[in-house]
């Protein structure tokens, strides 16, 4: 699904973030990225989106190389981005129309192009998400786990085949979070969904993550990744090889904080 092929990015004047750097992810696999602050983990999203480009070697989605926002790739980012003078119903319809509008690559407008009315997939994931009675209200009037479930909807309406998540759940409380935690979870799996999720939560990572990627201060050359074997499993706490594997994490982010 996804090939990242020995980058480089680094932004101007600033030592590489990523340097000959290789990271594989296969279809429908789930992967969370952890690390500390400033470390590369919301380039690497943004490079996976396109919305960034390496300097240096390449990214393949598919098979095909990253050159731009992809219409099949599903950004969601952590303040949302909804349009605050739009109801929920809207701002979920809203990819919708951009797409009707510029067609299905992006890139191609079809003729005599108009906004599109709303959809039965709106409704569907009105429902799905559990805000079919907030769907005439505004931004501002909801609480924001109701607005990180309109950005998701908002999102799998397009039925992207690659889900892209920026620290999601960070500003939510902890009864919301891990809500949003078993729905995500829940949707990945039955969509096949390919998912890659930054946290900078070791629990978040474990119960998300299929396999964790921890990315470092400094310059990250060779990716180090750990298979998560209690992936959705709610009470693995006081499991000795659960202990084990949180305290190796941690270590590797200790030493990443030197």
């Amino acid at each position: 699904m996804i090939s990242v092929e020995k980058i480089t990015f680094r932004y101007e004047k600033h030592l590489p973030l990523f340097q000959d750097f290789s990271w594989q992810v296969e279809r429908g696999h789930t992967w969370v990225i952890i690390g500390p602050s400033g470390c590369g983990k919301s380039t690497m999203l943004y490079l996976l989106a396109g919305l960034q480009r390496p300097e240096v070697g390449k990214i393949l989605i598919n098979g095909q190389p990253v050159t731009g926002p992809r219409p099949q790739t599903g950004l969601i980012l952590q303040d949302y981005g909804l349009l605050p003078w739009s109801t929920v119903r809207d701002n979920i319809q809203l990819g919708l129309n951009l797409r009707s509008f510029y067609g299905p690559d992006g890139k191609h407008a079809p003729a005599g192009a108009l906004p599109v009315k709303s959809q039965p997939a709106v409704e569907h994931w009105l429902q799905r998400l559990g805000i079919s009675a907030i769907a005439g209200k505004f931004p501002g009037q909801i609480s924001g786990g109701q607005r990180q479930r309109t950005a998701i909807a908002r999102t799998l309406v397009l039925e992207p085949d690659l889900l892209l998540m920026d620290e999601p759940f960070a500003s939510l409380d902890t009864p919301t979070r891990e809500d949003l935690h078993q729905l995500v979870r829940a949707i990945s799996t039955e969509r096949t969904l390919t998912t890659v999720l930054v946290t900078h939560t070791i629990d978040e990572a474990l119960f998300l993550g299929e396999m964790i990627l921890v990315l470092k201060n400094g310059i990250n050359q060779t990716p180090l990744i750990f298979e998560n074997p209690f992936t959705g499993q709610l009470t693995p706490h006081a499991s000795q090889d659960y202990q084990r594997l949180t305290g190796r994490i941690r270590e590797e982010l200790k030493g990443t904080l030197a």
